[in-house]
């Protein structure tokens, strides 16, 4: 009966674990195969050939914490100190959102999606990750 409870509990941090996974695969991918077409696509200036090379530096980064996130969701509450790492990276990633934004580096219409997508993953992790470890 526990077991299940505990189950039943943990499916929706499993399920916003994959979600996050996927997302940071895709990210993996596209600075992967097509960084420049991608920063054109998210309105980003356009920038020499070679910044290709430290983007796809930063792919592997998204990958692997993308495959990571369906590895920690087979047993979140052993892996806490990943979803709070996850949480920090989204932390990061809104405060740089908002100071660009505020800054005038970039237009909200470019940053809005990204920050919203920061928000709603670190609400999610907050409210669902377990509270200590078992």
């Amino acid at each position: 009966m526990v077991f299940d409870e505990k189950e039943k509990r943990m499916q929706p941090l499993r399920f916003v674990l994959r979600i996050v996974g996927i997302v940071q695969i895709v990210l993996g991918l596209l600075y992967l195969f097509v960084p420049l077409p991608f920063l054109a696509f998210m309105g980003s200036s356009v920038t020499q050939p070679d910044i290709a090379y430290p983007l796809g530096m930063l792919a592997a980064r998204f990958l692997a914490y993308g495959i990571g996130m369906f590895y920690i969701a087979r047993d979140p509450e052993k892996h806490i100190f990943w979803i709070n790492n996850m949480i920090l990276i989204q932390v990061v990633d809104l405060a740089v959102g908002v100071f660009a934004t505020l800054g005038g580096v970039v237009a909200l219409s470019h940053s809005a999606f990204p920050m919203f997508n920061a928000t709603l993953i670190i609400i999610l992790l907050l409210v669902l990750r377990p509270r200590h470890n078992s």
